[in-house]
């Protein structure tokens, strides 16, 4: 029917997760980053033992981890990867140092509010060479925030505990909505805290086959929903996996 308005074709769109993700991989790999890749389901030893987490140590309340009803070869449950981690040693083990690694993947855990999911997406790093210090961690945040959020943004460490890292550390920056005044956004402090990060701890570099008296390193963990929230000014991380067109056809 000639007389009726023509049917419009309208063109999909990028998920902003997905979007953030391939901007966070083109900044490393434009200064060097190689992509290491990994299973979802991994063992217990790539998840908890080679991070410094051995049997029944108390650092693994910290997450509360899916489990597969499936078990390895000592007749441990298989875990639904918590962390992005186990990518980083897998590739650290059948690599030879100076080692420059992004592991971007979907991750699992028990949790779920507007902050939290049960499945989200998580870009962790992982620098070894000789000579590798907290400084160096330092000048690659501060790369990698400005070209996120703009050259203005700086960031900020804050001392922290993770297994795996000594010294670890927190990652703040400085309010990218505000600059650094005080604004709903950062809850009026003028920091948002984006990451963790630290000085491999030297358990795990043994435990990658690397000689922990020539090499060091730093490793940091990145979570994609939390940097997209940030960078599109969105307060309810939940949006992102509800499929709404509505949301989804600002991008």
């Amino acid at each position: 029917d000639v007389t009726l308005p023509g049917r419009v074709r309208t063109e999909g769109g990028i998920h902003p997760v997905m979007r953030t993700w391939m901007r966070i991989e083109e900044i490393f790999r434009s200064i060097g980053f190689d992509v290491a890749d990994g299973p979802e389901i991994e063992s217990d030893w790539f998840s908890f033992t080679a991070l410094n987490n051995p049997p029944n140590h108390p650092a693994r309340s910290m997450q509360d981890t899916f489990y597969v009803d499936r078990c390895d070869e000592e007749g441990r449950q298989l875990p639904l990867r918590p962390h992005t981690s186990p990518m980083q040693v897998r590739y650290a083990r059948t690599h030879e140092a100076p080692i420059k690694i992004i592991a971007p993947g979907r991750t699992y855990r028990v949790d779920s509010d507007a902050t939290h999911s049960p499945m989200f997406h998580q870009m962790e790093g992982l620098v070894v060479d000789k000579k590798i210090t907290l400084c160096d961690l330092q000048g690659m945040l501060d790369k990698f925030v400005q070209a996120i959020f703009g050259s203005e943004v700086k960031t900020r460490l804050r001392p922290s505990y993770f297994p795996f890292t000594e010294p670890s550390v927190e990652v703040d920056v400085s309010c990218f909505e505000c600059g650094g005044k005080g604004c709903p956004l950062c809850k009026h402090t003028g920091w948002i805290e984006v990451l963790g990060a630290g000085v491999v701890h030297r358990s795990v570099l043994e435990n990658c086959g690397i000689d922990p008296e020539i090499y060091s390193g730093f490793a940091f963990g990145i979570g994609l929903e939390r940097i997209a929230m940030g960078k599109y000014d969105i307060n309810d991380l939940r949006l992102f996996f509800e499929n709404d067109l509505r949301f989804l056809d600002q991008f």
